[in-house]
């Protein structure tokens, strides 16, 4: 396997860990986003934690993500003494169809497998105008759009 092949299976792999914490039956887009976010020595990572966006900082923007849905539907987390996840480490989540999206916009922002490299990864998570990820983006008050030029402007120098 190559180089980006071992990358694209240990943020998948690591998407799949996050997912399992969580109790999802399914990897997700945010979550190889958190992946993303763990996996040092990338252009892709460096990005992310210049931007003030390191492994926590993307944990913390989805738990707030995910509070104002629930707020939105009416729900307060605040209102409910809620057990925390316990993972089940046998789980095996499928990838979701936000993550194979994601997956795919990243293989589509690279000229071929030759050209492919992590940072083209976390262009295809940012690269959607609607869903968990841009949500929870801006409220962590990241311009998500800002944040795509400054990753596409590590790809013509990125050597991992």
């Amino acid at each position: 396997m190559s180089r980006i092949d071992h990358y694209i299976q240990a943020i998948i792999l690591e998407g799949a860990a996050e997912a399992r914490q969580e109790g999802s039956a399914a990897t997700e887009a945010h979550h190889l986003l958190l992946g993303i976010a763990a996996h040092e020595g990338t252009a892709a990572q460096r990005v992310l934690t210049s931007a003030g966006l390191g492994r926590q900082a993307v944990r913390d923007a989805l738990d707030r993500e995910f509070e104002r849905s629930l707020s939105v539907a009416g729900v307060s987390l605040a209102a409910f003494d809620l057990p925390p996840v316990t993972p089940d480490p046998k789980a095996n989540p499928k990838l979701g169809s936000s993550a194979r999206l994601a997956l795919e916009r990243g293989f589509a922002a690279a000229k071929g497998k030759r050209d492919l490299r992590p940072a083209h990864l976390l262009l295809g998570v940012l690269d959607t105008e609607i869903g968990t990820v841009p949500r929870a983006l801006a409220l962590a008050g990241v311009d998500r759009a800002e944040l795509m030029v400054r990753v596409r402007d590590t790809l013509p120098g990125e050597a991992w």
